[in-house]
């Protein structure tokens, strides 16, 4: 049962004008700043390096947002004994003290709230209302974990009686250092989530952020700072994957690593940390999430509007790169020519272009390796399945691929088996809710899926036989809400770690128990 309330933070409402002046300003505010150097953060110092990554605007890719400081192997290194020096004490800190560094950065993102989001329009193409959502989902994390550390301290320490004989107690203690390894796709709402649960723990962070947006998490950085976090307990330190992100999962000193990215980058991380360095006397543990393959699933006799909103709204949601958005649709026969068709009706008004201007439901793709993967797909997927809607692109400005969507198509075609990570949605045909919910479990991932049904009995042969980690009924499958919908999914999506769920910090930490004999 919840002892400390929490309520999620408010969206805001674009419909306001002046909600959206706002937003302009802060659209202002960043462009202030863009072309600046930024370095790393080790031990709360400033240190720049030879080595710079230019951050660049994915609607107009000659646009640099930033010049990033690279780390190394020697500011790796750095970075793990001002981390190991930070945890001494840091462990030792009072957890409400630790909870409160987290309240006071969930005040000051909330007064920076347009200024971080904006940034989030330009340097990772978030269109307003994802931006705005990504930002207030940060704050949830910050006022979340604060008050889930809260909570578990008064389980801290708890006496066990047993008679007259001896005092037992139960307490949680931090594990050390860890490596905190963040996406790009929910640059500041992950980031915060993953990070901040670490360091209230009592734990100390290496932070590695994505590539592309290097820039957001060097805000995160200062609002932390600002919050009035220690130096040495958050280390900045982004750098090559091959590089500074191997060394530091690898390091005997990790104590756990925190990840967030594709299935090939989890599981290669999941491998070298299982294997024990010389000098280490722990085994390594992993959290992690790596992605899905998500369905929405339509029953017969269904509000055919529902399900064609819903599977629009989860598949092409900032252009289909959230690892919840709906990929595959799987809809029964009787109703699949009618839901196709408003499918189609719908997709076909999605606009996009850049995400600084409102009007615009959909911005660019991450980067030109993600422009190059989607559209390879969707060659593919011209091959597998008819072409409903979409199929074209330009990377001549920035990185635009129209909202994609194949039909009848095969459950086995790659379109619907493969991860892509874009705005392409496969639609395949079913003759009965149990052959649907066979599809829908036909592929190694397990994350989030929909059920679209008025029949319940098949929505509670869902909840038992949908084999997901975050299941919802006659809706969208995106939006998980922190505290409400703890997030994280089954097989090859991750370790169902549930970030944003009661039991998420308990992973960050290990149970001590004591007995005195009286």
């Amino acid at each position: 049962m919840a002892i400390y309330s929490y309520e999620t933070e408010s969206l805001t409402d674009f419909s306001i004008p002046k909600n959206r002046v706002a937003y302009q300003e802060g659209i202002k505010k960043v462009r202030g700043y863009l072309g600046k150097k930024y370095p790393l953060i080790i031990n709360g110092e400033r240190i720049y390096t030879d080595k710079l990554v230019k951050s660049v605007n994915p609607a107009n890719h000659k646009e640099v947002i930033g010049e990033i400081s690279q780390a190394g192997i020697d500011e790796a290194k750095l970075a793990m004994e001002s981390a190991l020096s930070a945890f001494k004490y840091w462990k030792k800190v009072d957890p409400k003290t630790r909870a409160d560094v987290l309240f006071k950065a969930a005040n000051i993102l909330k007064r920076k709230r347009h200024e971080i989001s904006a940034l989030m329009t330009l340097e990772a193409g978030k269109p307003w209302v994802e931006a705005d959502a990504d930002t207030a989902e940060a704050i949830d994390f910050l006022e979340y974990y604060g008050r889930q550390m809260l909570q578990l301290t008064r389980v801290d320490d708890k006496v066990l009686s047993r008679k007259d004989t001896e005092r037992n107690e139960y307490r949680y203690i931090p594990l050390g250092v860890g490596a905190i390894i963040t996406p790009w796709n929910f640059p500041m709402a992950i980031l915060t989530g993953m990070t901040s649960a670490a360091i209230v723990t009592g734990n100390t962070v290496l932070l590695k952020p994505a590539s592309t947006t290097q820039v957001i998490a060097f805000k995160f950085i200062e609002i932390m700072e600002e919050a009035g976090l220690p130096k040495g307990v958050l280390n900045y330190v982004p750098g090559k994957g091959s590089e500074t992100g191997d060394f530091i999962v690898k390091h005997p000193k990790t104590r756990f690593i925190s990840f967030t990215g594709s299935k090939a980058v989890g599981t290669k991380i999941y491998e070298n940390a299982a294997k024990v360095r010389e000098g280490q006397i722990w085994l390594k543990r992993v959290i992690a999430e790596m992605g899905g393959k998500d369905a929405i699933l339509v029953d017969k006799d269904v509000d055919v509007e529902l399900a064609a909103s819903s599977i629009v709204t989860s598949a092409f949601g900032f252009s289909g790169q959230k690892c919840s958005a709906c990929s595959r649709a799987i809809i029964h026969e009787d109703v699949y020519d009618d839901i196709v068709k408003l499918i189609k009706e719908k997709t076909e008004k999605l606009k996009v272009g850049t995400p600084e201007d409102f009007s615009n439901n959909m911005g660019p793709v991450n980067d030109h390796l993600a422009y190059e993967k989607i559209t390879d797909y969707i060659k593919i997927g011209k091959k597998e399945g008819k072409l409903l809607v979409g199929g074209t692109g330009t990377d001549k400005e920035g990185y635009f691929i129209d909202p994609t969507v194949f039909i009848d198509v095969d459950e086995n075609a790659r379109i619907m088996q493969e991860e892509i990570f874009g705005p392409v949605l496969s639609v395949t045909k079913v003759k009965s809710f149990d052959e649907g919910l066979d599809v829908v479990n036909n592929t190694e991932y397990g994350l989030t899926g929909a059920c679209i049904s008025n029949n319940r009995a098949h929505l509670e042969i869902a909840r038992e036989d949908f084999h997901v980690g975050n299941l919802y009924f006659n809706r969208k499958c995106t939006g998980a809400i922190v505290g409400y919908q703890p997030f994280g999914g089954f097989n090859m999506s991750g370790t169902d770690s549930k970030a944003g769920g009661p039991d998420y910090l308990i992973l960050h930490m290990q149970g001590k128990s004591i007995t005195e004999q009286l």
